[in-house]
C-alpha cells in the first residue's frame, strides 16, 4: 500500500480578481437609476395640481365710502293691535285670514249672539208698548182737562161744592202724572234698545283702523273671552297693524350715539331681500338706554318703500354722512384686494376651468371699504382664487383646498 501522503491534499485554487470595469459599471448603473427616481419624482411634483382656495366676486354699493356707522334692528309697525271681543261667547264668524286687508270698521269677527238680539226685539217691542201707554194717558189728560173746565163753570154758579171741585183737579194732576209717566217710559224702553244694541255690538269684532291681518289666534267654534279669563278662551281673535307706518327700530352703542341725528340720512338693507337698498331717514329717538346692552334705540321712517317690507324682518342700518345721488345707489363689482395679481390699475385675477388655472385680465376701480371695485370679464358670483401666488401658470392644473 502506498503510504504517499501528500496525495491526500486539497488543491486550492485562487480566487479570480474582479475585473475594475465591471465595479465601474455597476456603479453608473446604479446612478442612472437614482438620477431616474429623482426625474420622475420631480415631474410628478411639477404635474401635481395646485392646491388653491377660493373666495367670491361680490357687489359693493359706494354708500360704504360715506357710512358713518352701521347698526342693526328690526322692522316694526307703529300702529298695530291685537284685536278682541268686549263679550264672552263662541266665536260664529271669521272673515279673515293672514294677508287680508281690511279698512277701518270692517267686520273681521262675530260672536254667538242670537239671544243678544232678541233682547233688541224685545226692547223695540217695549218702546211700542209705552207709546200706547202714552196715547192711552194723554187721552184721559184731554178728558181730565174737560172735566176740570166744566167744574170750575158749575163753581162758579155754586151748582157743586168745593170738595167735588178738588176731586176734578186731583183727576187732572194725576192724568198729567201719567203722561208724564208714559213719556219717561219711552225714554227707558229706547235706552233699554240702545243698551241690547251694543250688547250686539259687543259681540262683532271690527277693524280699529286701516291695516293688514298678520296672525290669527282663534278658530271658529273658539270660546272667545276678554282678558282671557278662561284657560280654554282666546283673548285676541287676531292682530293687524298698518303697514303705512313701518319703520326700522336700530340698537346704537351707548357711546355712539353722539354719531347719530334725527333727520339723519340712512339706508336700509333687509336680510329678507339682500338685493335691495332703501332710503330712509332717521325719525326719532328713544330718549332711554337699555342699560341690559348699553344702547339707545332709533326709530327709522322708510323714504322708499316696498310690499315685500314686513314686519318682525331683520334690518340693518347704514347712518349716512348725506344724501345719496342716483348713481352712487348703483351697486359696482368687487373683490377681496387679495385676489389680485399685478400692480397698478391693470391686474389679474385667476379662476379655475375644467380643473385648469385660467388667467383673466381685469382693471382696479376705486376702494370701497375692505373691497375693491374691479371691471372686466367676470360676474357677480364668480369664483376665484383668494390668494394667488407667483407660481401659478396659465393651464396648470389646480384643485380647490378644503377649508
Amino acid at each position: 500500500m502506498d503510504n504517499d501522503i501528500s496525495k491526500l491534499k486539497i488543491e486550492r485554487q485562487p480566487l479570480l480578481a474582479t475585473p475594475r470595469k465591471s465595479r465601474h459599471l455597476g456603479r453608473w448603473i446604479g446612478i442612472g437609476i437614482a438620477v431616474l427616481v429623482v426625474t420622475g419624482i420631480g415631474f410628478s411634483m411639477a404635474n401635481r395640481p395646485t392646491s388653491v382656495q377660493l373666495t367670491s366676486v361680490t357687489q359693493a354699493y359706494p354708500s360704504q365710502a360715506i357710512t358713518v356707522l352701521n347698526a342693526t334692528g328690526y322692522v316694526v309697525a307703529q300702529r298695530k293691535a291685537s284685536i278682541a271681543s268686549k263679550a264672552t261667547g263662541r266665536l260664529e264668524w271669521l272673515g279673515v285670514r293672514e294677508g287680508s286687508t281690511v279698512k277701518a270698521g270692517e267686520l273681521i269677527a262675530r260672536l254667538e249672539n242670537a239671544d243678544l238680539k232678541a233682547n233688541v226685539a224685545q226692547a223695540a217691542a217695549n218702546i211700542d208698548v209705552a207709546r200706547a201707554r202714552l196715547q192711552e194717558a194723554r187721552a184721559e189728560l184731554q178728558d181730565a182737562s174737560r172735566a176740570h173746565d166744566r167744574a170750575l163753570d158749575l163753581k162758579q154758579q155754586n151748582f157743586i161744592s168745593n170738595a167735588e171741585l178738588d176731586q176734578v183737579k186731583a183727576r187732572l194732576d194725576r192724568a198729567k202724572a201719567t203722561v208724564a209717566g208714559a213719556q219717561s217710559g219711552i225714554g227707558a224702553a229706547a235706552a233699554g234698545t240702545e243698551a241690547a244694541k251694543v250688547a250686539v255690538a259687543n259681540t262683532e269684532i271690527r277693524a280699529p283702523f286701516d291695516g293688514v291681518i298678520l296672525t290669527k289666534n282663534a278658530n271658529v267654534g273658539d270660546v272667545v273671552a276678554p282678558f282671557s279669563s278662561s284657560a280654554e278662551a282666546k283673548a285676541a281673535v287676531v292682530t293687524m297693524a298698518d303697514l303705512s307706518t313701518l319703520e326700522v327700530e336700530a340698537d346704537v352703542a351707548e357711546s355712539s350715539i353722539g354719531k347719530v341725528k334725527v333727520g339723519m340720512p340712512c339706508e336700509i338693507q333687509l336680510d329678507a331681500l339682500p338685493d335691495v337698498r332703501l332710503k330712509g331717514v332717521v325719525a326719532s329717538q328713544v330718549p332711554s338706554v337699555d342699560r341690559s346692552k348699553a344702547t339707545v334705540m332709533f326709530k327709522i321712517r322708510f323714504v322708499e318703500k316696498s310690499d315685500r317690507v314686513l314686519p318682525e324682518m331683520s334690518a340693518k342700518v347704514a347712518f349716512l354722512e348725506r344724501e345719496l345721488t342716483s348713481h352712487e345707489r348703483t351697486p359696482k363689482m368687487a373683490v377681496n384686494p387679495a385676489a389680485l395679481a399685478g400692480d397698478g390699475k391693470e391686474a389679474t385675477l385667476w379662476q379655475i376651468v375644467d380643473g385648469k388655472l385660467k388667467r383673466v385680465p381685469v382693471q382696479r376701480g376705486e376702494k370701497l371699504g375692505d373691497l375693491q371695485t374691479i371691471s372686466g370679464p367676470v360676474k357677480i358670483g364668480d369664483k376665484v382664487i383668494s390668494k394667488p401666488t407667483d407660481h401659478l401658470k396659465e393651464g396648470g392644473a389646480a384643485v380647490v383646498a378644503e377649508k
